[in-house]
Parts: C-alpha cells; structure tokens; sequence
C-alpha cells in the first residue's frame, strides 16, 4: 500500500509531456485546415454510430454538409416573404409585366395586328362598313388601323390581295362558290370627294329648333341629317406582292374586309385580347 501513492505520483508526471503533445498537436491540426478533414472523418464515423443522415440537399432529421465555399448553398435557405415580394412588382411577376400579343395577332413591336381580316359572321354579310368595323374593333378591345399602320405591316401580314397574288403572302379569295374577286381592305384613314364642311356629314336641323332672341338671330331652316355622306370615303389598300398599294377609297357606308389592330397587353391578358 506504501508504494501506491508513488505509483501514482509517478503516472502523473509520465503524462503530462504526452497531454501537452497532444494539445500542441490540436492547435497545428486547427490552425492548417487539416481539422476540416478530421471532422470529415469524425463525421463518417459518428453518422452510422449516431443513425444521423448526412446530406448535400436539405432534408428533415439530417445532417447538411457545408459547400466547398464553407457556406450552405442557396437553395437550403428559404425565402423569407419580404424577399418573395422582392421577386413581384404589385404581387405580379415579371411574366405578368410583359406585353405581349396573342396567338391570333402579329407581334409588330409596340402593337399587334390580327393576322387574318376579321372573320364576319353570316347574319351580318353586307354589314361591315366603316361603322361596323370601328365598333367591333373596339369590342375586341382594339382599333381600326391607319394606311399607314397596313402598309408599314404588308411583309409581315397577309394583306387582301388579287387573285393572281401569292396565296403564302397574300389573302386572296379562292373559294369559287361565291366568284373570285381581288381584295382589298378598309383602314381608318378618311378622306373627302368634295370641299366644304358638309362633304364630311351633317346632323342637319331639327325641326322645331329657334334661334336666339338676345341676339335676335332667326329661326333656322329645318334640314335632314346626313350622317354617312357619300362624299366621306375610307382609304383601301393592298397587298400588291408585298409592296403595298392603294386601292381607291369607298364610302363609309359600304361594306369591306378589315383587320383590328391592338395595344400589346400584360400577361393573362394578352391570352384573350390582342
């Protein structure tokens, strides 16, 4: 029993050299990066022992490794909503601020044309004159478009054409069971046959209208209106292969082909309106 204590005494001083060794070798391992690899292999061997899963994607109960950057990647880091709302503008994402076309219409830059003259139905042949035109036009949520608008778009779109025109550029007429005839297409541009305020309309005066007694102006003379002059005429143009061409002007009041043209819409939109 009278030599245990010196046993002991002289473990303790046998020890002390190696714990010191052990912590200086510690402090190089940390201090070259050789700890990274160390607890790469500690990690190999406690995830079996320990049943935790290591990963390199996030998944729930595991263990997700750092990037070789020492940074998790991106993606395991969830939005919060402040950022979420960062990624929309008035909760719309960029595919909703787009302006696009849709599929029945020709994207010409700012602008959409549809690609085929408006298809009129057959209860209302021989009714699409200027008015018609203009109204349904703006029913699609759209216009009437200039000469000029058709023309600058005659490579683009299949304007009406002649029958001897090229069917791929060209919408020419090609059913026989009603004749062939050259096409050609109303626009919204306006012109008058004659001079004087009156070739452009009238709305007449009402009978029963009175002049102003202040002034002691006279009764006007009653006269009809005259609200589709034949002196007020819409332009035509054509395709003329591709180059373009004026096909004399029209009435208002008579009946042709026209195409609507439209504003580019955002998103949803665009798939219904032009």
């Amino acid at each position: 029993m009278s030599d245990h204590p010196r046993a002991t005494e002289r473990l303790i001083r046998a020890s002390g050299p190696a714990a010191l060794a052990v912590a200086t070798v510690a402090l190089v391992l940390s201090a070259t990066g050789a700890a990274d690899a160390a607890r790469s292999r500690v990690a190999k061997v406690v995830a079996p022992t320990s049943r935790v899963k290591v990963v390199s994607k996030p998944q729930a109960g595991a263990l997700l490794l750092l990037g070789r950057n020492r940074k998790f990647p991106a993606s395991a880091i969830p939005k919060v909503a402040s950022a979420r709302n960062a990624d929309t503008v008035g909760n719309r994402s960029a595919k909703d601020l787009v302006t696009t076309c849709n599929a029945e219409s020709v994207d010409l830059g700012t602008w959409c044309l549809l690609a085929q003259p408006y298809p009129v139905p057959n209860e209302d042949t021989g009714k699409n004159d200027y008015f018609y035109a203009t109204r349904k036009c703006t029913e699609l949520g759209g216009y009437l478009p200039t000469a000029a608008q058709l023309l600058g778009a005659v490579t683009r779109v299949k304007l009406a054409g002649t029958i001897d025109d090229d069917r791929l550029t060209a919408s020419i007429d090609e059913d026989p069971t009603d004749g062939r005839k050259d096409r050609r297409e109303m626009t919204a541009t306006l012109i008058t046959t004659q001079g004087g305020s009156s070739s452009a309309g009238s709305q007449g005066v009402t009978e029963g209208s009175k002049g102003d007694p202040k002034t002691g102006e006279p009764d006007p003379v009653p006269l009809p209106a005259n609200p589709q002059p034949q002196t007020l005429q819409y332009v035509t143009v054509y395709d003329n292969r591709d180059a373009g061409g004026f096909a004399g002007a029209k009435p208002v009041s008579q009946p042709e082909l026209f195409r609507c043209a439209f504003d580019k819409a955002q998103g949803e939109q665009a798939s219904s309106e032009g």
